[in-house]
């Protein structure tokens, strides 16, 4: 039986607002990302809760984020707070077609003004009685929080995944790909954007979304050969995010699967 293809997307979607905080872009974002017709999908800065924001913009949803856009789609969602602040809160956020389990938000935070943390779960697969390790990212602006952020996810990663399947995805902020070195060679990672698997790739640029120059926004797997990579710039997703948003189709290679 021919294997079915996994389709993940990955997006910063900078709390619901276009650029510049000029739009509330929540009902286009859910629009696009379904056209996009992605089984899991990782989310940065999504709004838990915003208090401000229900009570003076038109049309706020009355729902987390996460659960706003996973509507009937997703059926599985996952979401941890990183950034609390007392008018509400936002995170990270995993939306899945299939079922979640084992959830855990791993807290890296290095500097007490930027709160950080790596959304891990294990989601079963279709067709198989396998699952995959996905873990939703967003790093430090700065490199030497985001050395010891990528340090701390492999090695959790060692303990919890051995070498099982896994997917990692999200906002890196990591422009120099340090991450080839500290993450993907230590863990066996290939980036989507690569070459052959095995083979260190060279992340695509994703901000801003406008007109990508800095290479922000990575996927990460092991245990997957890549079918198709695609970055998602330019309208319309430019009026929605600062971040383009990547996608890409995802093969399990035979035997990786636990």
């Amino acid at each position: 039986m021919k294997t079915r293809a996994l389709r993940i997307v990955t997006y910063n979607i900078h709390k619901g607002f276009s650029q510049f905080n000029r739009h509330m872009m929540v009902y286009e974002l859910r629009e696009q990302l379904r056209l996009l017709d992605a089984d899991i999908v990782f989310l940065q800065e999504v709004q838990g809760k915003h208090s401000l924001h229900a009570e003076r913009v038109d049309n706020w949803p009355d729902e987390p984020q996460h659960a706003f856009l996973a509507g009937d789609v997703w059926q599985s969602t996952l979401y941890a707070s990183n950034v609390m602040y007392d008018h509400g809160h936002h995170g990270n956020a995993i939306l899945s077609r299939f079922p979640i389990a084992h959830a855990f938000n791993q807290d890296v935070t290095h500097l007490r003004f930027e709160r950080r943390g790596l959304l891990h779960c294990r989601i079963g697969l279709p067709d198989s009685l396998a699952c995959a390790h996905c873990v939703c990212v967003h790093l430090s602006l700065f490199a030497r929080s985001r050395h010891r952020q990528m340090d701390a996810l492999a090695s959790y990663l060692e303990d919890v995944a051995e070498q099982d399947s896994l997917i990692i995805a999200g906002d890196f902020n990591d422009w120099r790909n340090e991450a080839d070195a500290r993450l993907a060679r230590r863990l066996g990672l290939v980036e989507i954007f690569g070459g052959p698997t095995g083979t260190p790739g060279v992340p695509v640029r994703s901000f801003p979304a406008k007109r990508p120059v800095l290479r922000l926004d990575r996927i990460y797997v092991r245990g997957f050969s890549v079918k198709q990579a695609k970055v998602h710039s330019g309208k319309p997703w430019s009026n929605i995010s600062d971040h383009a948003a990547l996608s890409a189709q995802l093969i399990p290679e035979a035997g990786e699967m636990a």
